[in-house]
């Protein structure tokens, strides 16, 4: 009998024996996976693929990312797919859940928050660079860090103000000596400067000095980091060596750990007996106090690096890009500037927070381009999604173990849908217009730049001091700003969303 079919036994007939059990396989593995979904609830509009592993999606996905049209992307996905709802599922090899409605946000952000998290996958990708810092850990480790950090982001610390100070007249000082000036990067020199001289006691000055080891280093892990992000599960084909990412992270540790070793060479007493308002109190004292672990001080101190350094930035920079554009508006803060503080005086935290003008158009800048444009969480257990579901879209969503469920702020803030209609005088949702947020309020769940839920950002009245601040001292020194661009800057959306071209502007 072996003789007669040893024939067949070669590695043709034994690979066209194997694909019909391939496929029978992934039919099977397609069967078994509708069944479970349809235990725990409806199905959301689908993207079809008609390639083996949704590769024909893929390809698009990339295409668009690389024209910067990740937001066109999603609005096609909803309109054609989703036939103008706010949830589609899509995937290249496994279901993934868009979703742009507001319900579904909540679910996962706040009532359902203990059915989702950043999942194993997320902590592995990220590890080396940020380790089990804050922003890559769910559970009881991610609790924890929030214990460890919250305290340093609740009272105003008299001494910010100082640190803005220091580091916005070095700005001032940089934008009155060209005619035109690229914010983006003046303001990332802005903010690295700000934020390591709040975290470490001592700013790395990028902008006195353009080139600092440690700033290209930062730049380039991040950049290496971004890129292992959206590749996901084949993340492992990026050259990380090749691309210095190991080295930029090193060279990131080695001048961060100069500063916890300062630190822990505080006894624990010491540390004690300082406070927010001593001299040379900072945020790694601070935390230094509550653990003498060099790995955690470490991957807390990257993690708000990351975090503080950024977001600014670019909410900084979008701000300038649409005042420019609106003369206007510009008088109008001004005068705000003038009416409560004066063109001489630094503004305190009261004035910042008596300056409704200027908290619109910091309000109406976050609406427009909310820092993280795209999110993900992943489902931690069998569980649903509230809405998008069934025929028309009022079912529940079945959400099976390890389902990521991506959402964006950027597509819900701009959907005409959820604001008063133009007719009524209303402006469009798509504009920049501070003057809506006279009388008018988001409704729940609709406008989230900071999150929501139990991981709201615990920087948010540290990152809107900064901008008021910073916005306000600005246009104390000059009278106006003016674009000096020929079209839109379009909007790149990394993990924080910035401009996709240089934002180029004159202060007068």
């Amino acid at each position: 009998m072996l003789h007669d079919i040893s024939p067949y036994l070669t590695p043709k007939y034994l690979l066209l024996s194997l694909f019909p059990l391939l496929i029978l396989y992934n039919l099977l593995t397609k069967l078994l996976k509708a069944h479970r979904i349809a235990r725990l609830g409806a199905r959301a509009p689908i993207r079809t693929t008609y390639l083996p592993y949704g590769v024909d999606m893929l390809h698009q996905v990339i295409t668009y990312a690389l024209k910067d049209m990740n937001y066109e992307l999603w609005l096609l996905m909803f309109s054609k797919y989703g036939k103008g709802r706010y949830t589609v599922e899509a995937g290249s090899g496994e279901r993934v859940i868009l979703t742009a409605e507001p319900d579904n946000v909540k679910a996962v952000l706040a009532t359902q928050f203990k059915d989702f998290g950043k999942g194993e996958r997320f902590n592995k990708d990220w590890k080396f660079f940020l380790g089990n810092g804050i922003f890559t850990v769910d559970g009881a480790r991610w609790h924890e860090s929030r214990q460890l950090i919250r305290p340093q982001f609740i009272k105003d610390r008299l001494g910010d103000l100082d640190i803005f100070e220091e580091h916005v007249q070095i700005l001032m000082k940089r934008l009155g000596e060209s005619k035109e000036i690229d914010m983006l990067d003046m303001f990332f020199r802005y903010t690295l400067d700000a934020a390591t001289h709040f975290l470490l006691g001592q700013s790395v000055e990028s902008l006195i000095r353009p080139q600092t080891q440690f700033a290209d280093a930062f730049y380039n892990a991040q950049r290496v980091q971004s890129m292992i992000a959206r590749c996901g599960p084949l993340n492992w084909l990026v050259p990380r060596k090749r691309l210095g990412f190991y080295d930029s992270v090193k060279e990131v540790e080695d001048f961060v750990n100069v500063y916890i070793e300062r630190a822990l060479a505080i006894s624990p007493s010491e540390l004690e007996k300082k406070g927010n308002h001593d001299s040379g109190y900072t945020f790694l004292h601070a935390i230094a106090g509550y653990t003498r672990d060099r790995t955690v001080l470490r991957d807390q101190l990257l993690s708000i690096l990351l975090a503080g350094r950024d977001t600014t930035a670019c909410t900084l920079t979008w701000t300038i890009y649409e005042l420019s554009l609106r003369p206007d508006v510009q008088a109008k803060l001004r005068q705000e500037i003038i009416d409560h503080v004066g063109l001489e005086q630094a503004p305190t935290y009261q004035n910042l927070k008596d300056m409704k003008f200027l908290s619109h158009i910091i309000n109406e800048v976050l609406r427009l381009y909310p820092v993280v444009p795209f999110n993900v969480r992943v489902a931690l257990v069998d569980t649903t999604l509230p809405v998008g579901g069934g025929p028309d879209g009022t079912l529940p969503i079945g959400i099976p173990k390890g389902t990521p469920v991506g959402y964006s702020p950027l597509v819900m803030q701009r959907r005409a849908d959820l604001y008063p209609p133009v007719e009524s005088g209303f402006p469009p949702a798509d504009k920049f217009f501070p003057e809506r947020w006279d009388g008018w309020t988001p409704k729940s769940w609709t406008y989230i730049p900071f999150n929501g839920g139990p991981r709201i950002c615990i920087g948010q009245q540290f990152a809107l001091t900064e901008m008021g601040y910073t916005l306000v001292r600005l246009f104390q020194r000059f009278e106006r700003v003016e674009n000096h661009m020929t079209e839109g800057p379009g909007m790149h959306c990394d993990i924080v969303l910035q401009p996709a071209k240089e934002v180029r502007v004159g202060f007068y």
